[in-house]
């Protein structure tokens, strides 16, 4: 079992999953699990943006504080939590 999202490693790199691909969409992105076949909505284009970007950047943490405005992390922190335990993202 992982770690519950308020553990998730935001100075570690992240990248998006080599099974996974991106769709654009108004509302943000479809993320689809080629290896285990699910769909996850992204619910922000500004969100599809960071994890689409997150291998750009030594840490989730320097894309957070170049992407994201402060006052946000933490709610981006804990969205990026649940798109690991859905295998979107994985540590590099």
């Amino acid at each position: 079992m992982r770690a519950p999202a308020t553990l998730f490693d935001a100075t570690a790199p992240w990248r998006l999953d080599e099974q996974v691909s991106l769709r654009d969409e108004s509302f943000g992105a479809l993320a689809y699990h080629h290896g285990t076949r699910r769909l996850v909505f992204v619910k922000s284009v500004e969100l599809a943006e960071l994890i689409a970007r997150l291998e750009q950047f030594e840490s989730a943490q320097g894309a957070l504080g170049a992407l994201v405005p402060v006052a946000q992390h933490g709610r981006y922190v804990t969205a990026l939590a649940t798109l690991r335990d859905a295998q979107i993202i994985h540590e590099r």
